[in-house]
């Protein structure tokens, strides 16, 4: 699981003056859940190349 604090500085970053801790938990648990799908797909992309190593152009093209 990712630490909290991250998530509570990029609501500050993004103009909130402050944030609930559901608020940051609901964001984290998000932004795990959107990570977690991506890195699924980039591990497919690698494996249909008959790779190994998951590389950037993996990621990228995984997140569109």
């Amino acid at each position: 699981m990712l630490p909290m604090l991250p998530f509570e500085k990029l609501a500050k970053k993004a103009g909130a003056k402050r944030m609930a801790r559901e608020a940051a938990s609901e964001l984290r648990d998000l932004t795990e859940e959107y990570g977690s799908s991506i890195a699924a797909s980039a591990v497919k992309l690698c494996e249909h190349a008959g790779r190994r190593t998951v590389k950037k152009e993996d990621v990228e093209f995984a997140s569109r």
